[in-house]
């Protein structure tokens, strides 16, 4: 079993991050993975790049409180959970996670389940650059928040 939790600068290689995702792992017989990267509109806006600040220590603890409640909601084998801070340009990545089990639902639902609980809850600040060079503050949005609700809890991770 390996779980991790990394807040980078630098970009990450998806192959490697597979790979250790599934190292020396026989038990799990779904291997699921998300990757995010910087796309060229949101809200019906064009977008030129991408600003990430968090909160060092605080973003970490936050992550593996995250990372905690999928491994006591589902079976999971194991987890990766990676995301950029910094300036990205478009195309870049900005969030690799990763998770194995035993069977496709707990892997499928626990990517998912990770995915909503970062968009939301994790303390990451994102400015958008659009084409004037201009910058604005994203916040999750109304669908974000409404996806972590279907998850049936009412903890806030960042509250724990």
């Amino acid at each position: 079993m390996s779980f991790s939790i990394s807040v980078l600068r630098d970009d990450f290689d998806v192959g490697q991050e597979y790979s250790a995702l599934i190292a020396d792992d026989t038990a799990a017989g779904a291997a699921v993975f998300f990757v995010g990267r910087v796309r060229d509109f949101n809200d019906g806006q064009a977008v030129t790049g991408l600003s990430l600040e968090h909160y060092p220590g605080m973003t970490e603890k936050i992550l593996e409180q995250i990372l905690e409640e999928a491994k006591q909601r589902w079976q999971l084998v194991s987890a990766r959970i990676i995301h950029r801070v910094g300036d990205l340009q478009l195309g870049d990545q900005i969030v690799f996670v990763g998770v194995t089990s035993a069977h496709r639902e707990h892997a499928f639902q626990a990517a998912e389940f990770l995915m909503d609980f970062l968009k939301t809850r994790a303390p990451f600040w994102k400015k958008e650059i659009n084409q004037e060079g201009k910058t604005v503050w994203v916040e999750a949005k109304d669908k974000d928040n409404h996806a972590v609700e279907r998850w049936g809890s009412e903890t806030n991770p960042a509250s724990s």
